[in-house]
Formats: C-alpha cells, structure tokens, sequence
C-alpha cells in the first residue's frame, strides 16, 4: 500500500531529478517538514550520527525499494526507478514545499547543507559525529548549548504507546537518559521501531545503551481480557508476590545499572503507568535500601 507520506518522498525524490543521495535526503525531507504543522508532520526527526534522522523515512525508502519504486543498492543514493507521478495527489501545500526545497537548497552542496541544518536547528546536532568538522567554534558552542546533560541519578518509566519512535528517543534524549532497560517478556512489537533489534539499534545511534531484563516481564496471556483498572490491579498484585518476587536477581541487576549508569528508563508499551508492570518494578526499586535516585515519569 502507498501512503500519503511515501508519495511525499517519491515526489520529492523526482523533483531532484530522480536520484538523491542518501544524507541529502534526510536534510531534503527534514526541511521540508519543518514547512507543516507540527502536529501534520508527515516525519519526526531524531538528532543523529549525520545531524536530522527519521528512522520511519529511511524504513519507508526500504520499503519503496522492495515494492520495485526505488533503487538503493549502492547504499549512497535513492533513485527513482518507476515513472510515477503522485503531484496531482499532494495537497497543493505540501507541493509548493517540495518545489521550494528545490529551488533553495537544490545548488547546495552536501557539505554546505550539512551546514545549513545543524546552524539552523542546532539541537538536531548534537549527536552528530562529523560536526567539529563542518562548523566553526561559535557554531559548534551553539550545538552544545543545546545538550541538556544531568548528573543528579534518576530512574525514570516510559511506555511508547502513542509516540513514533523518534518521538521516543527524542524524550529519552531531552532527559538524557544513559541506559534503557527493556522489561518486555517478549521484546516484540507490531509497531515500527520497538521490536528488540531496531530499539536496540536506535538507542546505540544516540549513545544509549539497551538491555533486555525479560525476567520481569508479564506472559502475554495474562495480559488479555483486562477491562477496568481493578483488573490491572489485581494482575499487578500477583506479579507483586510471584514474578517480581522470584526474580529478585534480574531486581538487583536493574539496580547495579542505576548506581553505574545514573540515569536508567525503564520501558514497556502502556502509556499509562498504573496499566503496565513498568511501575511496579519502579516501585520495587525505590523501596530497596538506601535509593540515591528519584523516581520520574515520562
């Protein structure tokens, strides 16, 4: 199935004559969301390793590519390899965008481009390996500026039900969260981004370490059926007095990474706290002896 946001690339695509190289694109796409509503943005971005990244785009290239509409075997480039034309199925906004991306940023060269988005939105480079390269030192002031970096130990929850996983790291970022502690039984989602080895991939792309503590997860079986918040109660409850009390190791093992890495998240998918495991495991945390750590919901 195409989507609305896949005609968007293979439009922007084709308007830079049908082939973009791969870094150029991300700036190219970036920008051109920058140009819509926030809450209408066809991508979010994270700071990454080459300044604005969508993680969503670069697995919608993917697909495009598989479904025969881009050619991306050489790694560097995406080139239109059908003769499509969704222009007449953009809004007429969302066209005069793709058009004035084109007619800016078009004669830049990569470096030049590079350039242009860590100067103009400096919190999407400070992940960025190459940028003492590209920008000067007042630049590159500018960019740390933006980094929000904490010492004071914190354990944080966070569930990714409802966010984009560049939404999700975004937040662990502003919160620089050091490690992700995972407490999935199964580490598996539908969703794009948060099964284990994208997760895991992504948090590694923005220097936060990933673990997987599946002994603290819940079986899914027993998560069905569950109607009312007294349900989540009562399966919590037991999972107080069995799986959390049986597994006190895998407890512990979460706790040596709260004094080592200072600031840990725990995650699971319920937005909400009081229906996920995710708080009782938090709980438990704070009442072992002698916590130097505050407890934050995110």
């Amino acid at each position: 199935m195409i989507y609305y946001r896949h005609k968007i690339i293979l439009s922007l695509i084709k308007a830079f004559g049908g082939s973009v190289d791969a870094i150029p694109f991300q700036k190219y796409l970036f920008l051109f969301t920058r140009k819509q509503n926030e809450s209408e943005r066809s991508y979010d971005f994270v700071p990454y390793q080459y300044g604005c990244f969508s993680f969503q785009a670069n697995q919608d290239v993917a697909s495009l590519a598989y479904h025969g509409y881009l050619d991306i075997s050489d790694q560097k480039s995406i080139v239109l390899i059908q003769d499509v034309d969704f222009d007449c199925e953009l809004s007429l906004f969302d066209l005069n965008s793709i058009e004035e991306i084109k007619d800016k940023f078009g004669g830049l060269t990569q470096d030049e481009l590079i350039h242009y988005t860590y100067t103009h939105y400096p919190f999407y480079a400070i992940k960025s390996k190459i940028a003492k390269d590209i920008l000067t030192e007042e630049e590159l002031q500018k960019v740390n500026a933006q980094k929000r970096p904490s010492d004071e130990p914190m354990l944080f929850t966070i569930g990714y039900e409802g966010l984009s996983l560049e939404q999700y790291i975004k937040r662990l970022i502003l919160n620089d969260v050091h490690t992700l502690c995972d407490v999935r039984k199964n580490a598996y989602s539908q969703k794009y981004g948060f099964s284990k080895s994208t997760l895991e991939k992504a948090c590694k792309g923005v220097s936060i370490n990933y673990i997987h503590v599946p002994q603290l997860g819940i079986e899914s079986d027993k998560r069905q059926d569950l109607r009312s918040q007294r349900d989540y109660d009562i399966l919590f409850d037991e999972y107080e007095k069995t799986t959390l009390k049986e597994n006190r190791e895998a407890l512990l093992f979460v706790r040596s990474i709260l004094d080592s890495d200072k600031r840990v998240a725990l995650t699971c998918f319920e937005k909400d706290p009081k229906q996920c495991h995710r708080s009782r495991v938090a709980n438990a945390l704070m009442r072992l002896p002698n916590p130097n750590y505050k407890l934050k919901l995110l």
